[in-house]
């Protein structure tokens, strides 16, 4: 028997399909948190793969402008490399221990040109400071990022000391999420 009848509102579907399955209030918020969660996970998994594949993308055509830049096309058409694969030649000077940090050009992190080192050069993918090193020092954290070369470009805190770094990270978010680490950097000359 409906208790409801033609002159009330119509009965809502979850209690309809409550009636027809035989469950209960509670059964049925189950169902729906189950439901719920499924979805969200399945929203979750979708950002991942998409912001995978977003930076596969920029990757790509990173990795194309390089290559762009490894080659010069001549009178005749033909590219020729001007890239070495070996870099420039630099040779390790000493290697000490030390406490790296991260950085970005907020207000908070630095003086008033946020984004100008005390160098004087604009900031970038690269820049590390230091208190100790002068200006255009070219260091490695092989333990971090290998054969990544790192230009000694800013100053920091004077409490911060001389064996400590900071990595110069585009975003507060980047930043922040480096932490602290301890390792060793290799200072390089030549």
């Amino acid at each position: 028997m409906n208790k409801y009848n033609k002159n009330q509102l119509e009965m809502p579907n979850t209690l309809k399909l409550a009636r027809i399955f035989s469950i209960s209030a509670r059964q049925e918020a189950s169902i729906f948190i189950t439901v719920a969660a499924v979805f969200m996970a399945g929203i979750l998994i979708f950002n991942v793969f998409s912001q995978k594949a977003q930076a596969k993308l920029a990757y790509g055509a990173w990795e194309e402008a390089l290559n762009k830049e490894r080659l010069a096309l001549m009178g005749n058409n033909s590219l020729v490399s001007v890239f070495s694969p070996a870099g420039p030649e630099f040779r390790v000077a000493k290697e000490i221990a030390v406490v790296i940090t991260a950085y970005s050009s907020t207000p908070e992190e630095t003086d008033d040109t946020p984004f100008i080192t005390a160098s004087g050069k604009t900031t970038e993918d690269g820049i590390i400071a230091n208190n100790y090193l002068p200006f255009g020092t070219k260091v490695k954290i092989p333990e971090l990022y290998g054969e990544k070369v790192f230009v000694v470009e800013d100053r920091m805190s004077r409490k911060k000391g001389n064996y400590h770094f900071d990595i110069w990270f585009p975003s507060h978010q980047e930043a922040k999420n480096f932490g602290v680490k301890r390792t060793v950097i290799e200072i390089l000359e030549g």
